[in-house]
């Protein structure tokens, strides 16, 4: 995703020089560069996550069964039962591969909505701006529009079932945390998480090296941030 926020240089500029170098360069200017950036990351993140193993081939968003369920899995494996456990797993993160495509409309959308003060504001914001503003803005829609998807694609899992009837109980043993209780919405949020740990991986890797791959009309925002 080597442009997914390219108008992210501010890290080592100071706050009063950026909102001077700002004011130098046009609103349009200002947030045509950035809803390009953030076009482009949309689909590159969406690209890379909505694929067989976009989750369940890297460790760093992999879904595994919540750290309430570890005795309970322990015990699946002790008795045999680790195939099952493991066919589990691998399901919910297919169920994640299978809802993340969901989001890229949405994201897309998200940007042509963006007013000029967001975009400013993501451009002098902390190192995770652009992450945090599809996060405040979009976790709830996201949400509503992969939860479908992970249900549908958990329905024929023989596991689900029970997985959510033992976790009621825990619940109400405290033994599970009640967020965790439900399945499908535990993979939502995850699903989620690793959405928005993509995005902010590759907003981190734009700003320490943001020209490496800027189009002109980023480097026209850039060259008013870093002067």
């Amino acid at each position: 995703m080597p442009r997914i926020f390219a108008a992210f240089c501010v890290l080592v500029v100071p706050v009063a020089a950026l909102a001077a170098g700002i004011a130098d360069i046009s609103n349009r200017d200002a947030v045509a560069g950035l809803k390009e950036a953030l076009t482009n990351g949309a689909h590159a993140a969406v690209a890379k996550l909505g694929q067989d193993n976009g989750f369940f081939g890297d460790d760093r968003v992999k879904i595994l069964l919540p750290e309430s369920f570890k005795k309970a899995e322990n015990l699946m494996r002790r008795l045999g039962m680790g195939k099952q456990a493991d066919e589990l797993i691998l399901r919910m993160n297919r169920a994640a591969e299978a809802a993340v495509p969901e989001a890229r409309a949405l994201l897309i959308d998200s940007v042509k909505r963006m007013s000029v003060e967001d975009a400013k504001g993501i451009l002098t914001g902390g190192e995770d701006a652009a992450t945090q503003y599809f996060r405040r803005t979009m976790s709830e829609p996201l949400a509503q529009r992969f939860h479908p998807i992970v249900v549908k694609a958990m329905e024929k899992v023989s596991l689900a079932e029970s997985y959510d009837r033992f976790a009621s109980r825990g619940v109400r043993l405290g033994l599970v945390h009640k967020e965790d209780a439900n399945l499908e919405d535990y993979i939502t949020r995850r699903a989620l998480d690793g959405l928005f740990l993509v995005i902010a991986e590759e907003e981190k890797k734009i700003r320490r090296d943001p020209m490496a791959a800027a189009t002109a009309i980023l480097r026209k925002v850039f060259g008013a941030l870093t002067r």
